[in-house]
């Protein structure tokens, strides 16, 4: 039976750590956590903020996933979203997901990000 998501893992091209490091952590707010040594050899990096983990591993022929992307829950979506236009990551919100606000942005290596707070959802039934 799943329980959760554990983590979503990302793809980026070797040598992006520091970039990485920058965004997830002095942008999005999340801290990184330490690799198991056997996968720290492999390069990348992982970060957390509370229950939630993302994983990010590097790929030698790296595309930017530009459509499928990880969708983080926030509160308070408009102050997150100026913090990130603070520190230079590009915002653009869409409204065509019923009940939620919600924007996208990418990492500094081009995977697409979707953040949403649900509001006024009914529950199915």
């Amino acid at each position: 039976m799943l329980t959760a998501v554990d983590h979503v893992q990302l793809a980026a091209p070797p040598g992006s750590e520091d970039r990485l490091r920058a965004f997830y952590t002095d942008v999005l707010g999340m801290e990184e956590i330490r690799k198991p040594p056997v996968l720290a050899a492999r390069g990348g990096c992982w970060f957390a903020a509370g229950p939630v983990q993302l994983h990010l591993g590097v790929e030698e022929d790296f595309r930017p996933a530009r459509k499928a992307h990880p969708g983080l829950r926030v509160t308070g979506i408009v102050a997150y979203a100026s913090r990130l236009q603070e520190r230079g990551a590009e915002v653009v919100w869409d409204d065509h997901l019923p009940g939620h606000h919600r924007f996208y942005s990418q990492d500094p290596v081009g995977n697409r990000l979707e953040f949403l707070e649900p509001h006024g959802l009914e529950p199915a039934g």
